[in-house]
């Protein structure tokens, strides 16, 4: 769960200017599943997030945190089997879900050894494709060992309780 606030954090960081804390406050928290929908104080927008692991990978853990704006969707991954070695590098990766491809070629930005963060702008047919998916898959160029498949089971789910977070948020 700590990787899960951190990436909130990341996640923040791309989206406001305020400063973030230790271990912020939250104002507003609820579940959905194992997704957890979270308006932190300091942050302006709400974030879905869920971690897990994996054992058929070694126990490893993966999170993923999702929020958006009218004007960006902020996707971040954490997964402890990559090893990133510059952070601020820019990676390219085909986007998909189970049954269909989000967009080709997108940047994700390395925040960190474990983390990567895509920032793409509002499209409404992302987010019908994510609310509609169980995994979401990464497939970066030239780099067949980091690429991921990530399970969000419920995603839909927890996509409309982000909806209801960020229509009532104060």
């Amino acid at each position: 769960m700590k990787r899960s606030l951190l990436a909130a954090g990341i996640l923040a960081g791309a989206l406001s200017a305020a400063a973030l804390g230790a271990r912020p406050a939250l104002a507003q928290q609820s579940k959905v599943g194992d997704w957890t929908i979270e308006k932190r104080t300091q942050d302006t927008h709400c974030n879905a997030s869920r971690g897990y692991k994996d054992k058929e990978d070694e126990n490893r853990d993966y999170v993923i945190v999702i929020t958006y704006s009218d004007k960006a969707i902020v996707i971040v991954m954490i997964y402890d089997g990559w090893e990133w070695d510059k952070v601020g590098e820019i990676l390219r990766a085909d986007v998909g879900t189970d049954d269909a491809d989000i967009m080709k070629r997108a940047k994700w930005e390395v925040m960190d050894k474990t983390t990567v963060r895509g920032i793409f702008e509002y499209d409404q047919s992302i987010m019908d494709r994510l609310s509609k998916a169980k995994r979401l898959t990464l497939d970066f160029e030239d780099d067949d060992e980091d690429s991921i498949e990530m399970q969000i089971p419920r995603a839909g789910e927890a996509l409309a309780a982000l909806k209801f977070c960020e229509e009532n948020r104060k």
